[in-house]
């Protein structure tokens, strides 16, 4: 199921890209940022509400409420910069570095939680780094 999930994630990134491309022309990237939290911030309280979840708060512990937290600040700090990017930058540019994520998750998963490095995980690192500097290739 988990990729599944992980498709509809990439479909809606990507579809996030192109609305924001949009969305911030003409305006600054720290409003667009903003506006766009504030629309996630309502969204995801509705699904906790909506889902009956709410009472779960409670088993939320200091060290997980520690990692949401600094979660929560990369998060922000990606959009502010992802929003920079797309001031100025074409999309078809901001977007395959903003993909290299995924290698710096990899390679971060490996050396802070132990994740094994598979042939196939470096392997994939490798083509996701070599197709960002073939389209970014000046």
């Amino acid at each position: 199921m988990w990729k599944y999930y992980a498709l509809l994630s990439a479909f809606f990134a990507a579809l996030t890209a192109i609305l924001s491309k949009v969305g911030v022309k003409g305006i600054n990237g720290n409003v667009a940022t903003a506006i766009r939290t504030f629309i996630v911030l309502i969204l995801a309280w509705a699904i906790v509400l909506a889902s009956g979840q709410l009472k779960e708060i409670k088993e939320i512990n200091k060290l997980n409420l520690l990692f949401l937290v600094l979660s929560g600040i990369a998060t922000g700090l990606s959009w502010i910069f992802y929003f920079k990017a797309l001031e100025t930058g074409d999309i078809s540019k901001v977007a395959p570095i903003d993909k290299l994520s995924v290698v710096f998750a990899m390679v971060l998963a490996f050396l802070i939680l132990k994740e094994p490095f598979t042939p196939q995980t470096i392997i994939g690192g490798l083509l996701i780094t070599g197709g960002t500097l073939v389209l970014i290739w000046q």
